[in-house]
């Protein structure tokens, strides 16, 4: 409800526009009113009205002091000043000064309801407008977040290399998070069985759950998928206040654990990490999170990591080479996987003969669902695991299997590795570091290209040069942001990639016809 105040130092006056007015009609709850401009300002601090009806004549303080005295406060209001035929002057300076508009006195009231019921709606079309932008930003907010997490949890980016972290006031470097890891159980195996639709349904489900289980806490936390059938759940802390009770950690993981299985009927395990982590150690927290899940056995449904494993696992280099294998699948680089598969060869050998079992079939699954993650094995091929799993006998025949796997992957990689998956990943790489000082060289040394010869392939196949692409991601991505946040240009030239304001305006102007500042008025 729009809430209003009236300012006049004359009793009769205020007494007959709070009656004479049809206030809840109009949907406006009167606050009260005051006999000088003093008084006012220190309800408008108070209740902060959206509507003020205001004498100019008053002690004390008279209203046009007290309108500007509003708009040095910063209080979106709107101003109605009442005002004699001898003062037509001094209305003209309110109008200068931010009135909305004024009514001449005697009030004829019946003109006065009209203004009044015009100026309401104005200001709820205002505060709606107000509100769909703010849930714009905080939407637009939420997704960058959510973006910075992940390139940081799998470890793509650091802090100190994202120059617009500040400028949607997040406050990753002073953020430590609370980190719980949620897999279905025995995804890789159920998945296998599942439809394509089935398998989005049952994560879409969960994904839901998840967002909805903790509100009871009144917890300020987020929710990402970081592959098929696993999340990460990010309750956020700042390091500047008391840090929760660790002992609400397992309640909050039961809670979540039950809420999984009484909305989608699936079980779950949860591995919980048992201290806050500044955000730059996500990428090792969920990484000894995952083993630990992974490692721990399907009879323990909620684990919390153990400090001892942790050391453990961190000793142990094998738990690194799958992960280097997928990495270089991703860049379709044989070489890498040939010499990351002989290396975890190498290290299994370190490994005593009671764990040996356990930990290739971890390592068999971690990697059967990475493949499926990236979309890097053939149904058959997967069912072939599937059949050899349930048929050893020994670690030998575990790793059989997993010998097979990576070189299944290493003649797959060798066959896509062609000029078009090549580009794929560049416009992936270029993606994720659109903000920072990004070159030519710096992309074709990803790719393992020469300059020249990166340049020819990506005009053929994106059908622009390098820095045509790289322009238009920046410029579509400031134009979201000129329409949806409230930043200043040069922040917004800064976010996107452009540290020169000038050199900013004039590559939007060419791009888009208009500059920055013209094309957000026209848009907003």
């Amino acid at each position: 409800m729009i809430r209003a105040l009236i300012v006049d130092d004359e009793p009769l006056i205020v007494d007959t526009l709070s009656n004479a007015i049809p206030w809840n009609r109009h949907s406006i709850s009167l606050i009260g009113s005051a006999d000088n401009g003093l008084s006012a300002l220190e309800m408008v601090k108070e209740h902060k009205p959206d509507l003020i009806l205001c004498d100019i004549r008053m002690p004390k303080m008279d209203g046009l002091s007290f309108l500007q005295q509003v708009n040095s406060l910063g209080n979106h209001c709107t101003v109605l000043m009442l005002t004699g035929f001898a003062e037509f002057e001094y209305a003209r300076k309110a109008m200068q000064f931010g009135a909305k508009d004024f009514i001449l006195k005697p009030i004829n009231y019946m003109e006065l309801d009209k203004v009044i019921e015009r100026i309401g709606g104005q200001i709820r079309e205002h505060k709606l407008d107000d509100q769909r932008k703010q849930h714009q930003l905080k939407h637009m907010k939420n997704l960058l977040y959510e973006k910075m997490i992940t390139d940081i949890l799998f470890d793509y980016t650091k802090l100190a290399a994202q120059p617009f972290y500040s400028e949607f006031k997040l406050m990753l470097e002073e953020t430590n998070c609370l980190v719980f890891l949620v897999d279905l159980e025995r995804y890789a195996y159920n998945a296998h069985r599942w439809t394509a639709n089935e398998r989005k349904l049952h994560n879409f489900a969960v994904r839901n759950v998840l967002q909805d289980a903790l509100h009871p806490f009144h917890l300020d936390y987020s929710v990402l998928q970081t592959r098929e059938g696993e999340w990460c759940v990010l309750i956020r802390q700042p390091s500047s206040e008391a840090l929760l009770a660790m002992k609400e950690t397992s309640q909050w993981a039961e809670q979540m654990a039950q809420a999984v299985l009484d909305h989608t009927k699936l079980a779950v395990h949860i591995g919980i990490y048992p201290a806050y982590v500044p955000v730059s150690q996500l990428a090792q927290a969920y990484k000894l999170l995952q083993r630990e899940v992974q490692f721990s056995g399907e009879q323990q449904q909620i684990v919390t990591l153990r400090t001892d494993v942790k050391q453990e696992t961190a000793n142990l280099s094998f738990w690194d080479r799958i992960e280097e294998i997928v990495a270089g699948l991703k860049r379709c680089d044989t070489n890498q996987m040939q010499r990351e598969h002989q290396m975890l060869i190498h290290d299994l050998k370190s490994v005593s003969p009671l764990q040996l079992e356990k930990i290739l079939h971890f390592l068999i699954l971690h990697l059967l669902r990475e493949l499926k993650e990236i979309k890097k094995i053939a149904d058959a091929d997967e069912r072939d695991v599937w059949v050899r799993l349930e048929q050893y006998t020994s670690a030998k025949d575990l790793i059989s299997i997993l010998n097979r796997m990576v070189e299944n992957a290493v003649n797959g990689a060798g066959k896509h590795r062609s000029s078009e998956a090549l580009m794929d990943m560049a416009k992936d790489y270029i993606a994720k570091h659109a903000a920072s000082d990004l070159s030519v060289e710096e992309v074709a040394d990803y790719l393992g290209l020469s300059s020249s010869h990166f340049s020819v392939l990506f005009k053929q196949y994106v059908g622009e040069t390098f820095v045509e692409h790289l322009t238009r991601m920046r410029i579509d991505w400031a134009k979201s942001m000129l329409v949806n946040s409230s930043q200043s240009i040069s922040n917004i030239g800064r976010t996107v990639g452009y540290l020169d304001r000038r050199y900013f305006n004039k590559v939007f102007s060419k791009c888009e016809g208009v500059t920055p500042a013209e094309y957000r008025v026209q848009y907003s």
